[in-house]
């Protein structure tokens, strides 16, 4: 359904403006069924831009918003005496797409609340498994943890999302139109959907089917050994993160409307893929991330 999606991409770039690449990263992560972390300074479109996304594929929508004093009862439900007998009542997580916004102003343990939800799209209540809907995925923004009030994410928990973009200032034009046009909370408003849930499973259901080649496989491979052996990070790439690595990058080859998966591919969706899974062993490094997985990409050679 390629005009499907090209449709999705206008109506998402008329709201987020200059922002075309990391919204197709998006797109890409949600088709590929993964987990979506945003993590940028407050006021540049993460919010946005996961309403948008749920909108136009049509899906419920649930917004929770983290605060140092939020419990787990709070995100997945509880269960209450009522009239004379215990009825579970359900937590926002019970949704198609949760926006779980500024995750890490949220203590640890309600923090790894999201993470059965993440792994098993369902959820334990006092003994009981509780399947979430099906579309089903996190939206999760956070702060920079140099920001007051922040408590950074374990490791365990990026580890669940597949892809951590940033959004960034816009251009000078963007930003322009941005503030000539319209309000986007009333774009949003009248924003109708391109495509329905079921269509949306029916694509996600399309990216295992894109081909991968021997070849491509071993290139895959190199970079997670390259992660291992390079000595910058204080661990390498899993191979959770390889999985995750080759989905998105058929999930990236089927947005642009191809069948075969091409190195250019797992370029593109690399960063998004390692960046935060990728701890390197010097502060000096730390604070220029993206720069070393580029000199990953580049110090592995294409098969």
């Amino acid at each position: 359904m390629p005009h499907v999606i090209d449709r999705l991409l206008e109506q998402a770039n008329a709201i987020i403006l200059g922002k075309e690449h990391q919204i197709r990263l998006a797109l890409a992560c949600i088709l590929a069924r993964g987990d979506l972390l945003i993590e940028d300074l407050p006021g540049v479109g993460k919010t946005t831009l996961a309403h948008a996304l749920a909108k136009l594929m049509g899906l419920d929508f649930h917004r929770i918003q983290f605060t140092s004093d939020l419990l787990p009862a709070d995100i997945i439900g509880a269960t209450i005496y009522e009239n004379g007998r215990f009825t579970f009542q359900p937590g926002p997580i019970f949704a198609q797409v949760v926006l779980a916004d500024e995750v890490n102003r949220a203590t640890p343990k309600t923090q790894s609340a999201l993470l059965e939800a993440m792994e098993e799209r369902q959820v334990t209540v006092d003994g009981e498994t509780r399947r979430l809907p099906d579309p089903f995925f996190v939206i999760a923004t956070q702060n920079p943890d140099t920001q007051i009030g922040t408590f950074p994410l374990p490791e365990s928990q990026l580890d669940r999302f597949l892809m951590c973009l940033e959004l960034g200032y816009p251009d000078a034009e963007a930003e322009r139109a941005l503030l000539r046009g319209e309000d986007r909370r009333e774009i949003l408003r009248e924003l109708r959907p391109v495509m329905t849930p079921e269509q949306l499973q029916q694509i996600q259901a399309q990216v295992p089917r894109i081909h991968v080649s021997e070849a491509l496989v071993t290139y895959l491979q190199a970079l997670l050994e390259h992660s291992r052996v390079c000595g910058r990070y204080r661990n390498g790439l899993s191979p959770r993160a390889g999985l995750g690595l080759l989905r998105a990058a058929q999930a990236w080859a089927l947005v642009d409307g191809r069948e075969a998966v091409l190195p250019e591919d797992v370029q593109a969706v690399f960063p998004s893929v390692a960046t935060h899974r990728l701890h390197p062993i010097t502060e000096l490094e730390g604070r220029t991330r993206n720069r070393h997985t580029r000199e990953l990409l580049e110090e592995v050679s294409v098969p």
